[in-house]
């Protein structure tokens, strides 16, 4: 009877083969995982929901039922109680702009910038006593700091709140009304 000399790591060594598959097997699975960064062309809107998610109901109901009203409000539905995620721009979590951007490109194929910054610039200036549907609401909610919403209906604005996620709110709330800076009217009917 002969007694084997080698021990398990010499056996390993004399026979490669589970060692290159394994490694083999690890490569493939890190290159499947792998994604390609592409930088978005000028005339393309980044924002694109790629998760689906569980609709929620908004107890909301619509009064005005016109053409603006009920495309805001049927994007609106697709995003309600998402949260509030600062730079987000998925249903993982989506901040004031990119929420703003995504309604308008959405609901009537207007792009917009992404930035509460650049989209204060956009359109033209409206008195708050005039406000239509559509109208893009900004606040000054900090030193350096704005927020952004879509005019709807009955002093009710939808934007994505810190607190709330993605929410309709009124502009006579006092924190609103405290905050509101102005509003500029992008959509001309």
């Amino acid at each position: 009877m002969a007694s084997s000399s080698q021990t398990p790591s010499s056996r390993l060594q004399a026979n490669p083969m589970p060692q290159i598959l394994l490694t083999l097997l690890l490569a493939l699975l890190l290159l499947g995982c792998s994604t390609r960064v592409s930088k978005p062309s000028s005339h393309q809107v980044t924002l694109t929901p790629y998760k689906k998610r569980a609709p929620q109901e908004s107890s909301y109901q619509l009064h005005k039922k016109n053409a603006i009203t009920l495309a805001l409000f049927d994007e609106y539905q697709k995003w309600y109680g998402v949260a509030y995620k600062y730079g987000g721009n998925s249903y993982n979590g989506v901040d004031c702009s990119a929420l703003v951007q995504t309604l308008y490109y959405d609901a009537f194929g207007i792009k917009l910038p992404r930035t509460t910054k650049e989209q204060i610039k956009r359109g033209s200036f409206v008195g708050k006593s005039y406000l239509r549907e559509g109208d893009i609401i900004f606040f000054k909610t900090g030193w350096n700091s704005l927020h952004s919403g879509i005019y709807l209906e009955r002093g009710n604005f939808i934007h994505a709140s810190s607190k709330h996620g993605v929410t309709i709110s009124n502009l006579n709330n006092p924190y609103w009304k405290a905050c509101y800076l102005q509003s500029r009217r992008v959509l001309n009917y």
